[in-house]
């Protein structure tokens, strides 16, 4: 699975922080939420973790749900 890569973040008065992805709008968070996310940024690998807070990740599951019955054509 690919690195994710192309994440970015700016802090905003008043404790918001907003990522961004490629230089796009991909979330807001305020207060507690942007408080953790400014802790959990500081890991090794701030790219995964500003995929994880923007839902912009692989989880793992796409093959299995691309093969469910449901999902065939």
């Amino acid at each position: 699975m690919p690195r994710p890569h192309g994440f970015s973040y700016e802090e905003h008065t008043g404790g918001t922080v907003r990522i961004t992805h490629h230089g796009r709008p991909a979330t807001t968070l305020n207060g507690p939420r942007a408080a953790q996310f400014l802790t959990e940024v500081e890991s090794p690998d701030p790219q995964l973790v500003m995929a994880r807070w923007t839902g912009n990740y692989k989880r793992g599951n796409e093959r299995t749900a691309r093969d469910h019955p449901r999902n065939r054509r």
